[in-house]
């Protein structure tokens, strides 16, 4: 109880004698060290939101417009065109100042607004050249004039040094497609999974929405676009995440996984403490905005950052028919969970972050406390993991006071989650390919009840010292959290390292306060409630079949010397393996980013489309010659890029769609009803452009198949009954012979579904 003495700043008892008072001077120290601290970060942040405010001007400019304006005067010129005089004559005080102290005060004055009316001119001109995007269609390698000229112009406006957020205030916002527009790309898209018949009636119904319903409900969003940020992008936080009441394990977290064939330690404290501390470096970095805005590969144009600002401190909170995003300004320690118990672990020591050395100490004496849990309290995770509805009463019924509070609001409100897993994971033991389907089903769900599945993201250090990240998916996308994963292990391997002996390096302060286990006091009710939640869990979790495996035999670099885009090769692989499989064609779903607009998060692109029908179609037909086949592929792969620019320049088809909706669902007359039911993605794939993180790739008859992208090595899954018989699909070999690759690899092995 060390630390509990040690946060009494002071002590005092009544006796006969009088009172006695004893000050801890320890406590008064750390007080006095947080308080300065935290001071140290609010001036941090006041000066931040004034350069990012006045940005792409500078708060140096400022001193050059005035000093101009004084400079002027001084030689009896008025740049300000009688402005300053004005001015002069309605400044108040005048008579206790002296003539030369009203001229200087007015003229800085005047230059205060010229340089708020240059910032204003300047930001709204860079707004105007980030709604351009005639860039992305141009021919790769090829460049118009007049994208020269507004790369230039981008240049000379985008001003110097941004900060994180930035360009947040000159990013443009999402346009609203037109519904003619919208109705026309989605009976393109449904085109090739209609019969004549049933094609023609969806016709009919999109044209009967698009001159009846669909200019009402338009209105509310053009309404809606004027008025906030993003006309998409709360409502699909609300609707398609918060709103959810099936667990979010699985359905919605997804994953990070760490070096396949490095593990720099196998000593797991050591890793965490190295870990924890990059992150906490990296969450410094955010803090003080110091991390370089995205931009688009190979040019000037930002992306949006807006998603940045909950990484850290952050929780989903269950609610009863919605669940709620808590973020907090500031967290000071993290919550760990080991073998069922759960502890706090604070992350500054005399106001300072702990090292590494501290870090790997605290969690050893984690992983050494005999300490067993209490009733419940092993399985207590699971409620995360479960339907939000009962979670959400449980928490209300028996975490709203006392003990259980306490303990909850320190999971809560920690900055992240780690868990020191039991298990040993990686590519090890005798069958590398069923281990790594191991490793992968533990980041995405693990025993069900050792992972916080609400936090924005939990950290997972296994017994060998291998790691990896679950992720909460309703705060941002998988971008984000590639982005500290990659820096988390570039800084883990690159700059901190290990000793010799596997541990971390530098020194350690014996003092430091031990980790505090948090205490509960679960009733027998609760702990039906979870075991409820955790019987869920796990039969969602034995419902996943996951096959993972390296895939070293070609990648991205050969695909682009066939001069085919690697996403389209990917995704006309994915239709051809589907058709071979299953004799027909599906909506298919791929996430693009909306990233080049305030707020943007993500849309969809239809990938299957009546070119690349046509090109599955020509590789099943043994009539149809290589020449053929290529030249429909090269059709097939311009229109996909089409459709991926397109949603990325906010002319996608399923954002609007789902705005429409939600506007008919709060306000709809009478006899009103959508179209027609919507078809249903039996598909949905992801290219990752991260580190390494596994996303939905399908689901059929109620099993997941999923698409694990393992830079630098990716592999593809199955979906199949433990005694199916995989059968192998040559796609993507004969896809490289059809483009004129004589040297082309072993099959791409696609896994088929039988259930």
């Amino acid at each position: 109880m060390a630390e509990a003495h040690q946060a009494v700043a002071f002590q005092f008892t009544v006796s006969p004698e009088g009172i006695n008072v004893h000050l801890s001077h320890v406590a008064l120290k750390q007080v006095y060290l947080s308080g300065l601290h935290s001071w140290k970060k609010r001036l941090g942040r006041l000066r931040n939101s004034f350069v990012t405010g006045v940005y792409p001007a500078s708060p140096a400019s400022w001193v050059f417009v005035a000093g101009t304006i004084l400079l002027a005067q001084f030689w009896r010129l008025d740049p300000s065109m009688g402005l300053i005089g004005k001015i002069q004559e309605h400044l108040p005080g005048r008579g206790y100042l002296s003539e030369p102290t009203q001229a200087a005060l007015c003229a800085l004055a005047f230059a205060t607004v010229l340089w708020l009316a240059l910032i204003l001119t300047m930001r709204s001109i860079l707004k105007l050249l980030l709604s351009y995007h005639g860039w992305m269609y141009e021919a790769h390698g090829k460049m118009s004039h007049t994208t020269k000229v507004w790369l230039a112009l981008v240049k000379i406006f985008a001003g110097r040094k941004p900060m994180l957020y930035s360009y947040q205030a000159c990013l443009p916002r999402l346009p609203v497609p037109t519904i003619h527009d919208t109705m026309q790309r989605y009976l393109e898209s449904v085109r090739p999974l209609l019969s004549d018949l049933q094609f023609q009636r969806m016709a009919a119904l999109a044209r009967d929405f698009e001159h009846s319903l669909g200019p009402r409900l338009q209105w509310y969003l053009k309404l809606k676009s004027w008025w906030a940020s993003n006309y998409v992008s709360d409502w699909w936080e609300e609707y398609v995440y918060l709103r959810g009441r099936g667990p979010i394990m699985v359905n919605s977290n997804y994953y990070a996984m760490d070096f396949l064939y490095v593990t720099p330690t196998p000593i797991p404290a050591a890793r965490a403490g190295n870990a924890v501390y990059a992150i906490l470096l990296y969450r410094r970095l955010l803090s003080q905005e110091q991390i370089k805005p995205l931009m688009v590969p190979g040019t000037l144009i930002p992306l949006c950052t807006a998603q940045w600002d909950r990484v850290f401190n952050t929780t989903r909170l269950p609610g009863e028919g919605q669940d709620c995003i808590q973020h907090v300004s500031d967290s000071k320690h993290i919550a760990v969970l080991h073998a069922g118990r759960f502890y706090r672990l604070r992350l500054y020591h005399s106001g300072r972050l702990l090292r590494p050395r501290e870090l790997q100490a605290q969690f050893q004496h984690i992983l050494d406390d005999p300490t067993p849990p209490v009733p419940g309290e092993e399985h207590l995770a699971a409620l995360t993991a479960g339907d939000r509805e009962p979670w959400a009463r449980a928490r209300r019924t028996y975490f709203g006071s006392g003990k259980n509070q306490q303990s909850l609001e320190a999971v809560e409100r920690a900055a992240f989650f780690v868990t020191l897993d039991t298990t040993e994971q990686g590519l090890t033991g005798p069958d590398p390919g069923r281990a790594l389907d191991r490793y992968a089903k533990a980041l995405l769900h693990g025993q069900c009840h050792d992972r916080w599945f609400d936090k924005s993201f939990t950290l997972i250090i296994f017994q060998n010292g291998k790691l990896g990240v679950n992720a909460e998916h309703s705060w941002a996308d998988a971008p984000i959290v590639g982005h500290l994963f990659e820096y988390m292990l570039a800084t883990d391997a690159f700059q901190l390292g290990y000793d010799v002996n596997g541990h971390c390096k530098g020194e350690m302060d014996p003092d430091i306060p031990p980790p505090q286990k948090l205490q509960w006091e679960i009733p027998e009710e609760c702990q039906q409630v979870i075991q409820g939640s955790l019987r869920v869990a796990q039969a969602l979790a034995d419902d996943i079949d996951f096959h993972t495996f390296p895939f070293k035999q070609f990648g991205k670099g050969l695909i682009k010397k066939c001069h085919t885009s690697p996403d389209a090769f990917i995704q006309i692989a994915i239709q051809l393996a589907h058709y071979r499989d299953k004799g027909k064609f599906c909506l298919t779903y791929e996430a693009s980013m909306t990233r080049l607009f305030r707020e943007g998060r993500t849309e969809t692109v239809r990938s299957c489309s009546i070119e690349s029908c046509n090109f599955v179609r020509a590789m099943m037909d043994p009539a149809q010659n290589p020449q053929q086949r290529l030249a429909l592929f090269r059709v097939a792969t311009e229109k996909h890029q089409a459709l991926y620019r397109r949603a990325m320049t906010g002319a996608g088809i399923d954002r609007h769609l789902f705005c429409l909706y939600v506007v008919s669902k709060s306000w709809q007359s009478p006899g009103d009803s959508p179209p027609a039911r919507p078809l249903s993605s039996r598909l949905s794939s992801s290219t990752s452009r991260t580190t390494r993180t596994t996303f939905p790739v399908g689901v059929d008859s109620g099993r997941w198949m999923t698409m694990a992208m393992a830079f630098p090595t990716s592999s593809l899954a199955r979906t199949c009954s433990p005694s199916t018989c995989p059968a192998r699909s040559p796609a993507p070999r004969r896809m490289l012979t059809a483009l004129g690759h004589t040297s082309a690899p072993p099959c791409w092995t696609f896994w088929h579904c039988s259930v």
